[in-house]
C-alpha cells in the first residue's frame, strides 16, 4: 500500500521524536511510559507493595513503569485485546474489557486483592467518525471508573486518558463524586496537538 503524505509525515515525527528515542534507549515498549512517569513524579501515584491494575495496558510501557516502581512486593495486574510479550512481574489477560465475561475473568484474577492505583490508557478502534469515537472513548473511561469505584481501597487513585470534547466535563463530575479530589493532567510526552489528557481522582471516597 502507497503512505499517503500525512502518514509519511507521521512516520518521519515518529522517528525523529526524542521520546520515541529515549524509550528505545531505555528498554520502554513505548514513548507513553513517560507520560506515566512524569505524572508519577509530580503526583506520587506509585510507591513499593502497591497492588496497581493497568486497563489498555499494550504495548506494555505502562505495566513496566509500575512494576519498576511497586518493587518486587507489589503486583500488576494488566489488561488488552491486543497481546503483549511478557512482563516479569506483571500478570496479563488477554481480552475485551467491554465484554462482561472477560471483565469477569479479570475481576477473579484479582482473588480479592485491595487495589491501590488503577491506571486506564484505553482507546477505542478509531473509526474517523469523531462523535463516534468520542462516545466510545467516553464510554471506556465509564467503564474504567466504575472498576475503580469498586475494586480500589479506600483512598485509593485513578488515572485515566481522556479526549476532550462531548461527555468530558460529566466524566470529570463522575469522578469528583467518587474521589475527594480530581484533577487534570497534560503530560509534557502527549503531544500539544493531541486531544488527549489524564483526569486524575485522588482519594476514593
Amino acid at each position: 500500500m502507497k503512505r499517503t503524505k500525512t502518514s509519511k509525515a507521521w512516520m518521519r515525527e515518529h522517528v525523529t521524536d526524542a521520546y520515541v528515542q529515549q524509550a528505545k534507549a531505555q528498554g520502554y515498549r513505548s514513548r507513553a511510559a513517560f507520560k506515566l512517569a512524569e505524572i508519577d513524579e509530580r503526583d506520587r501515584l506509585l510507591r513499593a507493595g502497591m497492588v496497581v491494575v493497568d486497563l489498555g495496558a499494550a504495548p506494555g510501557s505502562w505495566s513496566q513503569v509500575a512494576v519498576q516502581r511497586i518493587g518486587a512486593k507489589g503486583r500488576v495486574f494488566a489488561l488488552d485485546l491486543l497481546p503483549i510479550e511478557p512482563i516479569p512481574g506483571v500478570e496479563f489477560l488477554q481480552g475485551d474489557f467491554t465484554d462482561d465475561g472477560i471483565a469477569e475473568r479479570f475481576e477473579a484474577g484479582l482473588e480479592g486483592a485491595a487495589v491501590d492505583l488503577v491506571l486506564s490508557d484505553m482507546a477505542p478502534n478509531m473509526s474517523g467518525v469523531p462523535t463516534v469515537d468520542q462516545a466510545r472513548s467516553i464510554h471506556l473511561c465509564e467503564l474504567a471508573l466504575d472498576f475503580a469505584a469498586r475494586h480500589l481501597k479506600p483512598g485509593g487513585n485513578f488515572l485515566v486518558k481522556v479526549f476532550q470534547g462531548e461527555g468530558f466535563d460529566e466524566l470529570r463530575r463522575a469522578m469528583q463524586e467518587v474521589f475527594r479530589v480530581v484533577q487534570v493532567r497534560k503530560p509534557k510526552a502527549s503531544r500539544d496537538r493531541s486531544a488527549e489528557v489524564y483526569l486524575l481522582g485522588q482519594g476514593l471516597k
